[in-house]
């Protein structure tokens, strides 16, 4: 039996069926009924049994009817003995969610309370649900056969052209590598070549300088401070008091520069006879030569390159 939904405040109540559905819903019972007892005898005699215990059923469905629709009479004049009221916005949305909510519980119990149909279990019948069913499962398995294939075709094309991409791609490296290596081959190249002709330029001009300077150093001192001479009686006196040979200040200086580079560990030179002693004093003087602290008879030259 279909229940029927009425709010406890007595302010509005629905069913969850209208009449007319169970009526036409119990004329149509009637008529099947009848239709199956009329072709009683064109049944298979396998299906006897069924339609007999359907047509002992007659009476108690529509019995069941009779007092369903007494109850959706009832219902009818509950809603017409009640009358309608005014509800606000919020107050009608609620009814009818909880109208819903009970209409749908109701519908619930129901399907709850249903039988499953019972199928003949004769041959026939069965053959006939496992063909429709297989034709069923056929066809739903072509569909998703086409579709696997269609996707595998489309996978296939998109595999080509990512190959094809690749390669393309593959063929564009090796050719940068290839002319990456002559770049840095020629690079190389050019770079030694090029620091090997600034260094040769370098030590070319330095060596020219140093030349250069050491001839202007050698005439200056010359010009400026030449070997004495044997003029006065003092001087000749003094000349005359030393057999050795003298030597310029330029020589010296030489003597001072190349002793310090060629043993830089002991760069101290000792003072001969050839020295004229006004320059070693001169040189001392002036910072250019210091003496050696343990033995004054060596000098050495200021390390100016320090």
């Amino acid at each position: 039996m279909l229940p029927c939904s009425v709010y406890s405040n007595n302010k509005a109540a629905s069913c969850t069926t209208s009449p007319l559905v169970i009526y036409s819903s119990c004329s149509k019972v009637k008529k099947t009924i009848k239709d199956m007892s009329e072709n009683k005898q064109e049944v298979h005699p396998d299906t006897i049994t069924d339609v007999e215990a359907v047509i002992d059923t007659e009476e108690e469905l529509i019995k069941e009817c009779e007092e369903m629709w007494k109850d959706m009479e009832d219902c009818q004049n509950k809603l017409s003995l009640i009358g309608t009221e005014t509800l606000t916005n919020a107050d009608a949305q609620l009814s009818l969610l909880i109208m819903q909510m009970k209409c749908l519980t109701a519908e619930l119990g129901q399907w709850k309370k249903r039988k499953p149909e019972i199928i003949p279990l004769n041959e026939d019948v069965l053959l006939t649900l496992g063909k429709e069913e297989f034709q069923k499962l056929r066809c739903d398995l072509e569909m998703v056969l086409s579709t696997i294939q269609s996707k595998n075709e489309k996978l296939k094309e998109d595999l080509e052209r990512e190959q094809q991409w690749l390669d393309e791609q593959q063929q564009i490296l090796d050719t940068l590598n290839v002319l990456n290596s002559d770049v840095e081959n020629q690079v190389v190249t050019l770079t030694e070549s090029r620091i090997f002709n600034e260094l040769t330029t370098k030590i070319r001009g330095i060596k020219e300088f140093k030349e250069k300077l050491l001839l202007t150093l050698g005439a200056f001192l010359d010009n400026h401070f030449p070997l004495p001479e044997a003029s006065t009686p003092k001087k000749r006196k003094n000349i005359q008091d030393s057999n050795a040979q003298l030597i310029t200040l330029n020589e010296i200086l030489e003597m001072l520069i190349n002793r310090m580079f060629d043993v830089p560990h002991d760069p101290y030179v000792k003072i001969r006879d050839s020295f004229w002693p006004p320059y070693i004093e001169l040189l001392l003087r002036y910072g250019i030569a210091l003496r050696h602290p343990e033995d004054p008879s060596q000098i050495r030259l200021e390390a100016f390159h320090q």
